[in-house]
């Protein structure tokens, strides 16, 4: 294990990026942006600011070079010319305001969402939730290899928590009055975008097509995807992580640009797919179904348009995954 970095002063900190050719006007004002944001944080948005290597690649085992090669530019200590410490700030504005701005349009949706799963499934049963033959087989019957449980019974153990630890007085009233389980219209009003996007993956296919055609999608198994996506964006936000260019580990799929035009504007663009915009679309359909009149659509679009200029840096809303032409679109 190599030795960690050694501890310097703010001071030091600044004198070190200068030293690679960060630019600083106002050395104070750094100095507090430094004191209060940190360098570890910030340092997340002008990386995207270092020089790169030139194109490496790796040989094979044998020492030839591989049919197909991925060129990789590896990220150098040293800025590119004309980059600026307020660049940084800049960046690393917009994206707390853009995050700011999805966690408000996923508070909307995760409430609807729960009034949907609460009641389609409080249809069937007031305890559907605990009951596995009315959820999907693979999430209620089939064991995990490794845990020797159901992944239904990993979310039992996850809603129980939320139950136990809940301090909100209705949780506690149906308690007493009623006693538990409670029924699934209460107990949902604890559950995180987490908890809801699981169970929502552990219903039969049935009960996620009822709900997911009341938001234009005719697949539940590909609504479900778009939950998870946006449980996984929910959580990036709510921890302060960067998002503007921020890879999308959990992917979601798309239905045909038959059954939703904006699609088309993500199809064959695998690095579009791979980015924050899809999401922020996804999240814009939804609520013209959640909320049609909410003016957040037209925030993010004025959210969007104030992104830093940082053309001499090649830096632009393609970073997002905003393919050309979007503003028309969206």
């Amino acid at each position: 294990m190599s030795d960690p970095k050694p501890w310097k002063s703010y001071a030091d900190q600044l004198d070190q990026l200068i030293a690679r050719g960060l630019a600083v006007s106002d050395r104070d004002r750094a100095l507090d942006y430094l004191e209060r944001i940190g360098y570890y944080r910030l340092s997340g948005y002008w990386f995207a600011f270092r020089e790169r290597s030139e194109p490496l690649c790796l040989l094979d085992e044998g020492g030839k070079k591989p049919k197909k090669v991925r060129e990789e530019r590896i990220a150098l200590d040293t800025f590119r010319a004309g980059a600026t410490f307020q660049n940084a700030v800049d960046l690393y504005v917009f994206d707390k305001q853009l995050r700011m701005l999805v966690m408000d349009a996923l508070e909307r949706i995760e409430v609807a969402l729960r009034v949907d799963v609460s009641y389609t499934l409080g249809r069937l049963d007031q305890f559907a939730y605990l009951k596995a033959e009315l959820l999907h087989d693979e999430f209620s019957t089939k064991l995990n290899k490794d845990t020797g449980v159901t992944r239904h019974h990993d979310w039992l153990s996850k809603h129980a928590q939320l139950i136990g630890r809940s301090k909100e007085e209705f949780v506690r009233h149906n308690r007493s009055k009623y006693g538990l389980p409670l029924a699934i219209w209460v107990a949902c009003e604890v559950w995180d975008f987490g908890t809801l996007s699981t169970l929502f993956n552990g219903m039969r296919e049935s009960e996620q097509d009822v709900i997911a055609n009341g938001y234009g999608v005719s697949n539940g198994r590909v609504f479900a995807t778009w939950l998870r996506s946006l449980n996984y964006l929910r959580n990036v936000c709510a921890h302060h992580g960067r998002l503007w260019n921020r890879n999308i580990v959990s992917q979601p799929k798309l239905p045909s640009v038959a059954e939703l035009k904006w699609v088309a504007l993500f199809e064959g663009d695998t690095h579009a797919q791979a980015r924050c915009f899809l999401l922020l679309t996804i999240i814009r359909h939804l609520l013209s179904v959640v909320n049609h009149r909410s003016s957040w659509p037209e925030r993010m679009k004025m959210q969007l348009q104030a992104f830093p200029d940082l053309n001499d840096l090649g830096l632009n809303l393609v970073g997002m995954g905003a393919p050309s032409g979007w503003e028309a679109a969206w």
